[in-house]
């Protein structure tokens, strides 16, 4: 099973988006089961929830674990392929967001665009890479800092950018044969806080 999978095809996301078949995702990325088994803890009967297996299984979202005999009977156990789904804009093409429309470095829907073309580029990359069965070469930094002024963020911002703009000067080759291009994004955000637990909403 892996960690993490992008999820391309327009009717694999439609499908993986049903409330249903989402739970069915859940429970099989803990452990593999059959129908007869999932049925009770979804609540419907194990004919509908078979169906909804089999609709998950013909888009690639789960696979055959193992089958086992229970009387006169031959259940099939079904795992998740991943243990958690990223939807790739690629599955809505002519709405998907494109950061080439507009360049706003201080803008939030800009950095949302450049994120979802990261979804997009690495999803592509790890399907590209799976098939040639080859391993794909990326970096990744993540961190959180607290800055104690805006003036301050404003500050790390610009410095940030100087020492990337010149590292990019120092090692980009364009005229390189045989080199390689790479996209660097760079994100300053605030974090998210966690949202309350149900029981403490008022």
């Amino acid at each position: 099973m892996l960690d993490v999978t992008v999820i391309e095809d327009p009717e694999a996301a439609a499908v993986s988006l049903d409330p249903i078949r989402a739970r069915l995702l859940a429970e099989l990325a803990d452990a593999p089961a059959s129908a007869a088994m999932l049925a009770g803890k979804v609540g419907l009967p194990r004919q509908k929830v078979n169906y909804h297996l089999k609709t998950l299984e013909r888009h690639g979202l789960v696979e055959l674990a193992g089958e086992r005999r229970k009387g006169n009977v031959t259940e099939r156990l079904m795992r998740a392929t991943a243990a958690s789904y990223v939807i790739s804009p690629a599955a809505l093409p002519a709405v998907q967001p494109d950061p080439d429309r507009f360049r706003d470095q201080l803008s939030a829907r800009w950095l949302l665009a450049l994120g979802a073309r990261l979804v997009r580029d690495v999803g592509m990359l790890v399907t590209g890479a799976a098939k040639a069965r080859r391993r794909l070469a990326t970096y990744a930094l993540d961190g959180e800092v607290r800055f104690a002024s805006a003036a301050d963020r404003a500050a790390f911002v610009q410095e940030l950018t100087a020492g990337v703009s010149a590292l990019v000067r120092k090692y980009d080759a364009p005229d390189a044969e045989g080199g390689r291009d790479h996209r660097i994004v760079v994100a300053v955000h605030p974090t998210v806080k966690d949202r309350p637990t149900p029981e403490l909403e008022q």
